[in-house]
């Protein structure tokens, strides 16, 4: 009896061994199921900050990852479908889906989603792919066109006509930026009505993108520094290009001088200088620090459930989670208005005196 149930053992270690063997085969010769064992690696990882093989991953880490960028199209974390990834590394290499890129075999993925060549395991020269917080800018680009082209319609149908309802807090807002936050800041008149469109355009940018991250399956793309980096290098050319032709290129020069005698130029132009790049950077980590601060605070309440297991703790984090949403929401605006008004302020500092030469007082009647 022994003999016989060691021997059926043994028989089905064996048929097991045959399988785990056929499984691998199939996987090491179909490049498909390859490409998907590979991307279901880097997304294990990037997951958990773990191996895969780790049954017991951290909450905490599996929640608060949902802040990051992916290479598909998320809500929430489900993916929705696959985004093309785009490279140029000695010529132009698109492909539909990572999946696709790695069954071509001259780039695969590893780590956290990293994308490397197969060869040298070197990152390629620049990735241009399509990422799920590019798809959440042009979703805000598409509604702030819509919302605008709508309501410029019914301006243009009824000029005289008093706005109301969504409109009229549409307008509100417009009126307020101008006349609250860029006007007074600017001491040119004429200066700041031109750059009345390029601040708005920045403030509704920026509190969609705010606002959209607090919808259920959102992303905040403003909570990854290369979108608030590039809204802040973009602020960086408009602040120092508006100070070059109202003050012109000579005049500029000379600001970085600080207004100091020449033998302490030595000392004051390298200070100057960096303070152009200090006032971008700060723009850069206000906005990404901020959003990012209260989604962490949301997701490590939720992960407390998780962790504890215990249905008594759910009303308090519950609780708590609302208040903080409702606190998110708020900071949303608020955001939005500081990223436009410091933006408005480095415009009026760089131009300094040279902007009354051209136009009216800042305090001028609207």
């Amino acid at each position: 009896m022994e003999r016989e149930l060691v021997s059926n053992q043994f028989a089905a270690n064996n048929l097991q061994g045959h399988s785990i063997i056929n499984s691998a085969y199939k996987v090491n010769n179909d490049p498909h199921s390859q490409a998907s064992a590979l991307l279901a690696d880097a997304h294990a990882t990037e997951s958990t900050g773990e191996s895969h093989s780790d049954a017991d991953q951290d909450v905490f880490t599996s929640l608060l990852n949902e802040l990051g960028d992916h290479q598909g199209f998320h809500i929430g974390p489900y993916k929705i479908f696959d985004l093309p990834v785009i490279l140029v590394d000695e010529g132009l290499h698109v492909y539909s889906s990572p999946a696709k890129m790695v069954e071509a075999g001259v780039y695969t993925v590893k780590g956290h989603g990293d994308i490397v060549r197969t060869s040298d395991g070197q990152a390629p020269a620049l990735d241009l792919s399509i990422t799920n917080l590019v798809v959440f800018q042009w979703i805000a680009m598409i509604f702030l066109i819509f919302v605008f082209g709508k309501i410029g319609k019914k301006y243009k149908k009824n000029p005289t006509k008093a706005p109301s309802g969504f409109q009229n807090a549409i307008e509100m807002l417009v009126l307020y930026v101008r006349d609250e936050v860029v006007r007074p800041n600017i001491p040119s008149r004429k200066t700041a009505d031109s750059l009345v469109p390029y601040f708005l355009g920045l403030f509704f940018f920026i509190l969609t993108l705010n606002l959209i991250g607090l919808l259920p399956g959102g992303h905040t793309a403003t909570g990854a520094i290369p979108v608030t980096l590039a809204l802040s290098i973009t602020a960086f050319f408009v602040i120092n290009i508006t100070a070059m032709k109202v003050a012109g290129v000579g005049s500029w020069f000379m600001h970085l001088t600080g207004g100091a005698p020449w033998y302490l130029w030595a000392i004051m132009i390298p200070i100057e200088v960096v303070g152009l790049f200090i006032k971008p950077f700060a723009l850069t980590i206000r906005l990404f620090a901020n959003m990012s601060a209260g989604h962490i605070v949301l997701f490590s309440l939720l992960g407390l459930l998780f962790f504890f297991k215990n249905i008594f703790l759910s009303p308090a984090i519950v609780g708590f989670s609302i208040f903080i949403y409702f606190l998110e929401l708020l900071v949303a605006l608020l955001q939005a208005y500081i990223f436009t008004m410091l933006t408005a302020i480095f415009v009026g500092l760089a131009l300094g005196d040279h902007a009354h030469d051209e136009g009216s007082s800042p305090h001028a009647s609207h």
